[in-house]
C-alpha cells in the first residue's frame, strides 16, 4: 500500500474553508442545523455533538421496541455503513484506477475532513464517515474518479459553506457540477405535494447535466438508510417510506439492481420491522428445511452443463423479505406457496452458452409452457439481460431458473455503474447507459409537456414502475411498452401526432378496439385520420405518461381553440350592437385596454369570453369606448341570436334547473367560471335575472344548431300510485325508449301516492316527447310534469 501525500492539501483545505466552518459550527452549536427540516436530515446530518435528543428518540409501544432498538445498535456498530479508514476506501480504488487519480482522491478526503472538522453524525461518528461511505459505495460499483470526488464533498457546500468556485478550481468544474447538483436535491420528496413535484423536477434537470448526480444521492441514501435506527419513530418511517416509494424504483429505473434490494430490505424493516422480523425468521427456517434439495438441484443442473463443455456457475437464489412481502400481500399468496419455488442463477462466458445452457435444462427438466422470457434478445428498459425460464424439477418442485453471462450479471447488479468505465471504448453509449441517458431526455420531454408540476410527478410514478411489453411496428421495429399498455399508448410511443391522429388500430392484421391491453409479440398497426382529435376517454385506459401527458396537451389546445371561437362568436355579437365587429377595430390602439384585462393578445381576450371570465358586453363597451372617444354605450338585445351546439359542453354548461333540451326555446347567460349557460326561456329563474339585470349581467337569445351529438339531462316529476316494483317498471320503460338515468329521488306523499324525481338523458324535445308517451301507458302512473327551479 502506497503512502498518499495529503497534508499539504488538508492545509490548503483548513485556510479555504476556516471561515465558513466556523460559521456552520456556530450554527450546529445553537442547535440550529444548515439542513433542518430536509427529507435527507437523518443519519447524515452533522451535530456538534454525540448523542442529541433525536438520538434517544425511540417509540415505547412494546410490540416494536426490541426491532427498533435492534435498528439503532446497528447504526451505532456502522460496521457495513463505511470503511474504517481512508485506506480501505484506496486500497478498494487501486484495483482499476491509476495511481495519480487515487491520488487526486486522497487529496480530495482530506479537504473534505478538514471542513467537516469538528462536526459528528447522530450514530457518534465523526461526520466524514459519511462521505467516506458514500465514496466506498460507488467505489463497489467501480465508478470514476470525478464520482467518487464529489462523493467525498458531497455535503461540504450545503454543511460548510464552501463556495462551488472554490471546489470548480481546486478539483474541476465537473465535480463541481455534481456536489452542487446533489447539494440542490437536499429537500426532494418534503413538504407539501406541489413543492416536492417541483423539487422531482429539479432532480431531473440536475440528471440531465449529469446523470451521475443521482448516482451520488442514491449511494447518499443508502448509507443514510443503512444508519437510520438513530432517527425517531417518525423520521424513520417517513424516510422509509420515501426510499420504497422513489430511490428503490429509480435505482431499479437506473438497472442498479444490488442497490434496489437493499433499499427494499432496509426500508421494509425501518417501516415494518415486526413483519420483517417474523417473515425472516421463516424464511431461515425454510433454508434449513430446503438445504438438502436446493444442493441436490443445483449439482444436477451443473453436473449436465459441465458434460456439454459449458464452464458455468450455478448458484441458488434467495428472496429478499421484502418481495415475498409484496407477493403475499399483492397475488394473496401464503408463504409456504412463496417458498415453494426453487430459484437458481445460471452464469457462463459467452452469449451463444446462454442458449446452450436453455437448451441442456430443458432436457434435463421439462419447462412450464408460456413461462419463457428472452431478455437477452430483448433487453429490459433498464437495460436487464438474462434468460428467464421455468422448469418441473424432480418430486415435482417448480424451478425457476436465470441465465447469463458474467458481463450481463455485473450489469444487472451496477446497471448505468457496470457501463461507466466503457464509455470510452463504446463510443455510441449501448447498453444500461445509453438507456439511462434516454430516460433522463424522455424525463425532461415529460416535464416540458406536462401542464404543472404534479401532472409530472403523477407521470413519473407511472414511468418508474414498468412491466415490459415488447410489440412489433408494421414495419418490424420493436417497441417497449409499460404492462397493461394498449394500441393508444404504442401509438403515441410511435409518435405523438400519430397517437393525436389515431381513430382504429389492428392488432396481428385484425381490427381491434383501442382499449384492449397489449400482450409481447403482437404486431400493432394504427390507423390515423388527419382531421381526428383525442378523446378524454382514452385518460381511463392508457397506461404511459407520454399517452397521457399527450392526450392532456391536445385536450387542453382543443378546449381553447373552442373557446376561443366561441368567445369571437360572442363578441361579435355584442359588438354588432354597434354595427362594429372584431375585424373593424383597430388593436394597437387597445394595448391598454388588453393590459386591464390581463391579457397580452386578441385570443386571450375571446378565450376567456367563451370561458366565461370576462363578459363580452363588458369587453365590447371598453373596446369601443378605447377606440372611439365619443362611443355612447347601447343596448345589445338587438344582436343576433347565438347558436347552441351540444358537442360544445367545454365552454356550454346547461341550467340544471329547467334541463334545456334540443327543441325548447332557449335564452342564456355569461356567468364565470361555468361560461355560457342555457335555459328554457320560459325558466323561473331566468325571470328573475331578467328583472334584476345590469351592464354585467346579459340576456343572449339563443338558439340550436342544426347538428345535435350530445344528450342532454331534464327532469321529469312523475306522481305515481304506490305498489310493489312500480319504479322497477318505470326505469324499464325509460331504458327501452333509449334514454338514459343519471338518478331516482322518492318522495313519499301519503299512504297511496308517491311522487318520483327522474333525470334523465335525451337527445331532444321529440325524444323526449316519445319517452312521456311511454310513460303514460303505465296504469300506475297519474301525471308527469318537467321540473323547472
Amino acid at each position: 500500500m502506497k503512502k498518499w501525500k495529503s497534508h499539504s492539501t488538508s492545509e490548503m483545505a483548513k485556510t479555504a474553508t476556516s471561515k465558513a466552518h466556523n460559521k456552520a459550527a456556530g450554527k450546529q452549536s445553537s442547535g440550529q442545523s444548515a439542513r433542518k427540516g430536509t427529507a435527507d436530515s437523518n443519519a447524515d446530518k452533522p451535530q456538534s455533538r454525540p448523542g442529541t435528543a433525536a438520538d434517544k428518540q425511540t417509540p415505547t409501544g412494546s410490540n416494536q421496541s426490541y426491532f427498533v432498538s435492534r435498528l439503532a445498535e446497528n447504526a451505532k456498530l456502522d460496521t457495513v455503513a463505511s470503511p474504517a479508514t481512508i485506506t480501505a476506501l484506496l486500497t478498494r480504488l487501486e484495483s482499476y484506477l491509476p495511481a495519480d487519480q487515487v491520488q487526486k482522491v486522497a487529496q480530495a478526503h482530506a479537504y473534505a475532513e478538514a471542513a467537516h472538522e469538528g462536526q459528528m453524525r447522530r450514530t457518534g461518528h465523526p461526520y466524514i464517515t459519511h462521505p467516506l461511505a458514500v465514496a466506498s459505495i460507488l467505489a463497489g460499483m467501480r465508478m470514476d474518479p470525478e464520482t467518487i470526488i464529489a462523493a467525498l464533498l458531497h455535503d461540504v457546500m450545503e454543511d460548510t459553506g464552501v463556495a462551488k468556485k472554490a471546489l470548480s478550481q481546486r478539483f474541476g468544474n465537473s465535480v463541481a457540477e455534481i456536489v452542487d447538483g446533489v447539494s440542490k436535491l437536499s429537500t426532494i420528496f418534503h413538504s407539501r405535494a406541489e413543492a416536492q413535484a417541483e423539487n422531482f423536477q429539479k432532480m431531473a434537470m440536475a440528471m440531465a447535466k449529469d446523470i451521475r448526480v443521482i448516482l451520488v444521492k442514491l449511494a447518499d441514501r443508502l448509507h443514510n438508510m443503512r444508519t437510520i435506527g438513530v432517527m425517531s419513530s417518525e423520521q424513520r418511517k417517513r424516510i422509509a417510506r420515501e426510499t420504497l416509494d422513489f430511490y428503490a424504483p429509480i435505482a431499479n429505473r437506473l438497472g442498479i439492481h444490488s442497490m434496489k434490494v437493499e433499499f427494499e430490505e432496509l426500508g421494509f424493516h425501518a417501516l415494518y420491522p415486526l413483519r420483517a422480523d417474523r417473515i425472516g425468521g421463516a424464511v431461515r427456517a425454510a433454508r434449513g428445511n430446503r438445504k438438502e434439495l436446493m444442493e441436490e438441484l443445483r449439482k444436477s443442473i451443473e453436473t449436465a452443463l459441465a458434460a456439454e463443455g459449458i464452464r458455468v456457475e450455478v448458484n441458488g437464489r434467495e428472496k429478499h423479505l421484502y418481495s415475498i412481502y409484496l407477493k403475499m400481500k399483492t397475488q394473496h399468496k401464503s408463504f409456504s406457496e412463496i417458498m415453494d419455488v426453487f430459484g437458481f442463477r445460471i452464469v457462463v462466458d459467452q452469449p451463444d452458452e446462454c442458449y446452450r445452457a436453455l437448451g441442456i435444462v430443458h432436457n434435463l427438466y421439462k419447462p412450464v409452457a408460456g413461462r419463457f422470457k428472452d431478455y437477452i434478445a430483448i433487453p429490459k428498459v433498464n437495460g436487464y439481460q438474462s434468460l428467464h425460464t421455468t422448469l418441473f424439477g424432480m418430486h415435482g418442485v417448480p424451478i425457476e431458473v436465470q441465465i447469463r453471462t458474467q458481463h450481463m450479471d455485473a450489469v444487472a447488479d451496477n446497471g448505468i455503474a457496470g457501463h461507466w468505465l466503457y464509455k470510452a471504448a463504446d463510443g455510441d453509449l449501448q447498453g444500461s447507459q445509453h438507456r439511462a441517458r434516454q430516460w433522463v431526455k424522455d424525463l425532461l420531454d415529460l416535464q416540458q409537456r406536462a401542464g404543472n408540476p404534479l401532472e409530472f410527478i403523477e407521470s413519473l410514478k407511472i414511468d418508474l414502475f414498468p412491466d415490459e411489453v415488447y410489440v412489433f411496428t408494421p414495419s418490424g421495429d420493436i417497441l417497449e411498452l409499460p404492462g397493461g399498455a394498449c394500441p393508444v399508448d404504442f401509438a403515441y410511443a410511435v409518435h405523438t401526432d400519430i397517437g393525436n391522429g389515431c381513430v382504429a388500430c389492428r392488432i396481428d392484421r385484425n381490427l381491434a378496439p383501442l382499449s384492449q391491453q397489449l400482450q409481447s409479440g403482437q404486431n400493432v398497426e394504427i390507423i390515423t385520420s388527419e382531421g381526428a382529435r383525442p378523446n378524454p376517454d382514452w385518460l381511463t385506459f392508457v397506461v404511459s405518461s407520454k399517452a397521457r401527458t399527450g392526450i392532456r396537451q391536445a385536450l387542453k389546445a382543443q378546449k381553447e381553440s373552442q373557446s376561443i371561437a366561441f368567445g369571437r362568436q360572442l363578441l361579435n355579437r355584442s359588438l354588432a350592437s354597434a354595427n362594429k365587429s372584431i375585424n373593424d377595430l383597430d388593436f394597437r390602439r387597445l394595448r391598454r385596454v388588453f393590459k386591464e384585462f390581463g391579457v397580452k393578445r386578441l385570443d386571450e381576450v375571446l378565450a376567456a369570453i367563451g370561458n366565461g371570465k370576462l363578459m363580452s358586453y363588458a369587453v365590447a363597451q371598453r373596446l369601443l369606448a378605447a377606440d372611439d372617444p365619443d362611443f355612447e354605450g347601447v343596448a345589445v338585445e338587438s344582436g343576433g341570436p347565438v347558436a347552441v351546439r351540444g358537442g360544445e359542453g367545454l365552454v356550454i354548461t346547461y341550467g340544471r334547473c329547467c334541463g334545456p333540451v334540443p327543441g325548447d326555446a332557449i335564452v342564456g347567460h355569461m356567468t364565470p367560471g361555468k361560461g355560457f349557460v342555457v335555459h328554457v326561456e320560459t325558466c323561473p329563474n331566468m325571470v328573475e335575472v331578467r328583472r334584476r339585470r345590469t351592464a354585467q349581467v346579459e340576456i343572449i337569445p339563443a338558439h340550436w344548431a342544426a347538428t345535435k351529438n350530445s344528450e342532454f339531462l331534464t327532469t321529469l316529476r312523475i306522481e305515481v300510485n304506490r305498489k310493489k316494483g312500480v319504479i322497477a317498471e318505470l326505469a324499464a320503460t325509460i331504458a327501452d325508449t333509449d334514454a338514459g338515468v343519471e338518478n331516482i329521488h322518492v318522495e313519499e306523499r301519503n299512504a297511496e301516492l308517491t311522487s318520483v324525481i327522474v333525470r334523465l338523458s335525451v337527445h331532444d324535445r321529440q325524444h323526449l316527447a316519445r319517452v312521456i308517451r311511454r310513460l303514460r301507458n303505465i296504469l300506475s302512473v297519474l301525471s308527469i310534469n318537467r321540473v323547472s327551479a
